[in-house]
């Protein structure tokens, strides 16, 4: 399946003191809730950052990188204007329920370059939007404020809105409801939990202002070929397999995350180790679309090396963003790296969203 892409386009008119492209707030990757107090935790959604900005008839939904997403979902445009704020800035996440739980991968259907087919997926499928920081509005340009200020204002204006598509993003003090989303709402949609620091403006495109702590996800995956690296002929990246239900190896991506201090030794275990392709589903080849200079050359080898990988997300049957190398696992057989361990657990134990959003 092609990477969905986002498609260009000019931002409508607007008479805002904040617009598009506005960098946002970015957070530094930490392993543990933060503790002590001066924070505010607030659930990690599994969806698309966006912000919105309205302007009487105007709205522009531009996404983390400062894109346009507006046009790839046009129930929530016909929400934010049968809002009566008309005019304000609002810093949130799209996400696509499903089920009961939050799908990142109905929410990449709507990359579509056909607005029949993105209309049909918006009825059929539709999102909604968990706004959890307010930049401007009743004419204020409030970003600069402190953030227990903004999310005060942001409350208020969310006390008169009762659309269904539009939602206030749960936000609090106490450390040990954090922990609750962190552990037990992942099945549902949740990613993780942001911790925000009390007492700070809105840190427009750094992260001084706010920490992500993420679900640490981990398989054991079969390699199955490698890339040289750019221009020399040492191992630059590793490629990846899992085993399906059928018993076929299935590519699911790649590390590049090899030591320097093992590249050169590991590279002559991958170069005896060369065969013949064990991929059966999805193999690799082609250029890259992320980098021009990398090749879709690669070098097939047997399946009986396994590693231990991290990652982030695993969506369309492959890892989102790479994944990191952790250690290599000789004791365990090729044969039981199954795409079972990165499938979504369906066991939600008493949990839902519902009881996420009323806290």
């Amino acid at each position: 399946m092609a990477t969905p892409k986002i498609a260009g386009g000019a931002w409508p008119p607007l008479e805002l003191p904040i617009r598009p492209p506005f960098p946002p707030m970015e957070a530094k990757r930490v392993d543990r809730i933060p503790a002590g107090g001066g924070w505010q935790f607030e659930p990690k959604w599994d969806g698309f950052r966006a912000i919105v900005f309205r302007d009487g008839q105007h709205v522009a939904i531009q996404s983390k990188a400062g894109q346009p997403l507006t046009r790839y979902f046009p129930e929530l445009v016909r929400a934010f204007l049968s809002l009566a704020e008309k005019r304000f800035v609002l810093d949130g996440e799209i996400v696509v329920p499903v089920g009961g739980t939050l799908s990142f991968d109905d929410l990449l259907l709507r990359m579509h370059p056909a607005e029949s087919r993105i209309r049909k997926l918006a009825q059929a499928t539709p999102a909604q939007y968990y706004a959890f920081d307010l930049l401007f509005a009743r004419k204020k340009e409030i970003h600069e404020l402190r953030i227990e200020e903004r999310r005060e204002r942001l409350e208020k204006l969310f006390a008169k809105i009762d659309e269904p598509l539009i939602r206030l993003s749960p936000a609090t003090a106490d450390r040990k409801i954090a922990g609750d989303w962190l552990e037990n709402f992942g099945s549902l949609g949740l990613d993780g939990v942001m911790a925000k620091r009390l007492g700070e403006p809105y840190h427009s495109g750094d992260r001084e202002g706010m920490v992500k702590v993420k679900h640490l996800k981990t398989a054991d995956c079969v390699v199955g070929g490698f890339r040289y690296g750019e221009g020399t002929k040492a191992a630059g990246s590793l490629l990846l397999g899992l085993y399906d239900e059928e018993g076929r190896l299935v590519h699911v991506g790649h590390t590049s995350s090899i030591r320097k201090d093992e590249r050169r030794a590991l590279t002559k275990e991958l170069e005896a180790l060369r065969g013949e392709n064990a991929f059966e589903v999805r193999v690799p080849g082609g250029p890259s679309r992320w980098a021009s200079g990398r090749s879709g050359d690669w070098e097939p080898v047997r399946p009986v090396l396994v590693c231990e990988v991290e990652y982030d997300y695993f969506s369309q049957g492959r890892f989102r963003y790479g994944s990191k190398l952790l250690r290599w696992r000789p004791e365990k057989k090729p044969r039981q790296c199954t795409m079972e361990q990165v499938m979504p657990v369906r066991e939600h134990r008493g949990k839902s969203l519902a009881s996420v959003l009323k806290r």
